[in-house]
């Protein structure tokens, strides 16, 4: 969308944001940077870099209040279970509706007068129309570019590709639960520090987050980022079933702040 943006092909954005979890791999900070030097700042657009924090350090700091992750649990009687996620909103909503009210000037909790608001784009295409919906803040109206242009997947590829971003990365925290097979076996197979870094994340939060340990009510279970509820370095990531080909035809890996790919919606 910010490239379409700035060559003409959709209206002049004020802005791009981007919120940071401080989780990502190398290659979407790389892309990012490319982004902004190469298509943003010849087309006067600035990109905002919005953060909560760094997930991967708050969660294993033990005076840190942390918004759990959607991490796999084993309950003791060998039952399975799973976190609630609050991880989207708190380190991708909350940053960017503070970066909306401040462009508004009208930041903190200043009140907002009605009728001032900005409208913000969601890249959301054809193949997941289902996930388009309103912001629900009076502040902020979500508006869906890609659908308006009929674009699919397919399409927004296509012209990345033409724009010289074909290897556009998908952005998402390195040891995001919602990594589908073939995401782990990438981020072993090609970057080997990063999947390092997801393996040692992931036996450090057996227990659950560091501060709920500390205050003496560590996770009823274990945690695991992988599915299978096992160890990250021995999880089955090279078996693929046909059920996990279609889910990640259907859903790929990816975060974004308003819909997380995670087979449900952001409310």
């Amino acid at each position: 969308m910010l490239i379409a943006s700035a060559r003409g092909l959709l209206p002049r954005l004020d802005a791009a944001i981007f919120a940071d979890t401080g989780w990502e791999p190398r290659a979407v900070y790389a892309h990012l940077d490319r982004l902004e030097r190469v298509i943003a700042e010849p087309a006067g657009i600035p990109v905002r870099r919005v953060s909560s924090g760094n997930i991967r350090a708050d969660a294993l700091d033990a005076s840190h209040r942390f918004a759990s992750m959607p991490l796999f649990i084993r309950n003791p009687d060998g039952g399975d279970g799973m976190l609630r996620r609050q991880c989207t909103n708190e380190y991708k909503l909350k940053p960017i509706k503070r970066a909306v009210r401040e462009m508004l000037g009208y930041p903190g909790r200043t009140y907002i007068p009605r009728g001032v608001y900005a409208e913000q784009w969601i890249g959301i295409s054809t193949d997941e129309v289902g996930r388009a919906r309103d912001s629900g803040l009076k502040f902020s109206r979500n508006v869906f570019p890609l659908l308006d242009l009929g674009w699919s997947r397919d399409d927004c590829r296509e012209y990345l590709t033409a724009e010289g971003f074909g290897t556009t990365p998908k952005s998402a925290c390195i040891g995001c639960p919602y990594h589908g097979n073939a995401q782990w076996r990438k981020l072993r197979d090609d970057s080997p520090e990063e999947w390092k870094d997801a393996v040692d994340f992931d036996a450090s939060i057996r227990s659950g987050n560091a501060r709920a340990t500390a205050n003496g009510v560590p996770l009823l279970g274990q945690a695991f980022l992988h599915r299978s509820r096992k160890p990250l370095d021995k999880a089955p990531i090279d078996h693929v079933t046909r059920n996990e080909r279609a889910a990640e035809r259907g859903d790929p890996d990816g975060c974004s702040p308003w819909s997380c790919r995670s087979g449900e919606a952001v409310e």
